[in-house]
């Protein structure tokens, strides 16, 4: 991409799109789930657990940063506009259909792609991120304290818990190369602004 497309908008050719509060939302879930899902691979390859060592403290981090993964969440609500993003993202329409048909088909064209302030791929992330990290919370804490539940719990949440682990780490994997591929989505979320060109084009059905 040229230097020309990366230049960001002149001021009076940008919209707003997310306030300070939503974008801190962000940066600190992604920073925990970005703990996790590092502490989880010291943990788990052999490799890296005899490169890093110390399996008791990284157990413990690993332990602590899951269970503050739902706090940005939950400080977020205190935001208005973060509440009405969480109303946006729970909202399916029409529209949402017309834009899974066309990402199946692999048609990349902007008007077969539909989208409000958030498309149908943001939608069901956000949706399928938020259950993993209920699930993985939920089956962490049974591993975590072992004396609340049966052994055949335990067990049953081992299982769920890596497997789910792996399936996080390749949607996460997903959702970074799409934000590496769209620098003014990324833009969006550093500054809290985007271009109206890039707004009417990619979320043409959004009215900032």
């Amino acid at each position: 991409m040229s230097p020309r497309a990366e230049a960001p908008a002149p001021p009076s050719a940008r919209v707003h799109r997310f306030t300070r509060a939503e974008r801190w939302v962000h940066r600190g879930t992604a920073a925990l789930m970005g703990v996790c899902v590092l502490t989880a691979a010291a943990l788990y390859v052999p490799q890296l657990a005899v490169l890093v060592g110390r399996r008791e403290l990284v157990v413990r981090i690993h332990e602590w940063a899951g269970l503050a993964l739902p706090v940005p969440v939950l400080l977020g609500l205190a935001s208005r506009a973060f509440r009405a993003d969480l109303r946006f993202l729970n909202r399916f329409g029409p529209h949402d259909r017309v834009w899974l048909r066309a990402a199946l088909r692999r048609d990349r064209r902007p008007a077969s792609r539909p989208a409000g302030k958030f498309n149908a791929g943001q939608k069901i992330y956000a949706a399928w991120i938020a259950g993993a990290a209920l699930v993985m919370l939920g089956t962490g804490l049974m591993m975590w304290f072992t004396h609340l539940t049966p052994l055949v719990w335990r067990t049953s949440a081992t299982f769920v818990h890596d497997w789910l682990a792996l399936t996080t780490g390749v949607v996460l994997a997903g959702h970074i190369g799409m934000a590496l591929g769209d620098p003014e989505a990324r833009r969006g979320l550093r500054t809290g602004t985007v271009s109206r060109a890039w707004a009417e084009r990619e979320h043409r059905l959004w009215r900032p």
